[in-house]
């Protein structure tokens, strides 16, 4: 009990500041498509799709974006879950094994309520790595909601090479572009979440958006 606590409050408080200071010193550009700025701008709700690993640069745009997400019910996911609340982000909790459907519904209830948009990791929650799987595609179709793209680039950035999914965190000073592409979608009703031909087209907006960025920084990330 004390171990989740201290991991609930007091671990995670410290996290999010270091997070927010090393933030702070990065030089960031996001890029975005008109439509996507007019839906932005109307409060219509948008899902912002990435990989698996791209999370903590994300983080940083959970206020611009009034981000709601999916957290996973681990040890690792309640640290995470804490750190998003205190960047001001909404959650749903649930993973692959536990409450995936309840976590679902909890997502879309939050987005429909407190008129956010989604962040999605659309690879997961335990992969393959870059595999998309079917839930982007029915939150899509549940929420009516068109699918962004992430390409994400960045300067220099520490790799977490024991992780399965690869997740970075950029160093100090480093620079990071994020272009969105899209939309795709919404996914209408008639079509099928699990179809090849959804999965295939975000998957190719995905690593050619990668591809673009990493055009817009040209040293590739160094990672020790």
């Amino acid at each position: 009990m004390i171990e989740l606590w201290f991991r609930k409050y007091i671990l995670s408080f410290l996290v999010w500041v270091f997070y927010r200071l090393l933030s702070a010193s990065w030089r960031v550009r996001i890029v975005e498509p008109e439509a996507l700025k007019l839906r932005l701008k109307n409060r219509e709700p948008v899902i912002f799709a990435h990989w698996h690993g791209d999370e903590l640069v994300l983080l940083s745009t959970i206020p611009g974006y009034r981000i709601a997400t999916i957290t996973s019910t681990s040890k690792d996911g309640e640290l995470m879950n804490s750190v998003v609340r205190l960047q001001r982000g909404l959650t749903s909790r649930g993973s692959s094994t536990r409450g995936a459907i309840n976590a679902l519904k909890g997502l879309i209830r939050i987005v429909k309520e407190k008129k956010r948009n989604s962040s999605f990791a659309v690879d997961g929650p335990k992969g393959p790595l870059h595999q998309v799987k079917a839930g982007v595609f029915e939150l899509s179709r549940l929420m009516n909601a068109p699918i962004y793209a992430a390409g994400i680039s960045c300067s220099k950035a520490w790799v977490f090479k024991k992780s399965w999914n690869q997740t970075y965190l950029p160093k100090p000073f480093a620079k990071i572009y994020i272009e969105w592409f899209g939309p795709l979608g919404p996914v209408t009703r008639e079509e099928d979440p699990r179809s090849a031909s959804l999965r295939t087209e975000l998957e190719d907006a995905l690593r050619n958006g990668r591809l673009a960025a990493l055009k817009k920084i040209a040293a590739p990330a160094s990672v020790s």
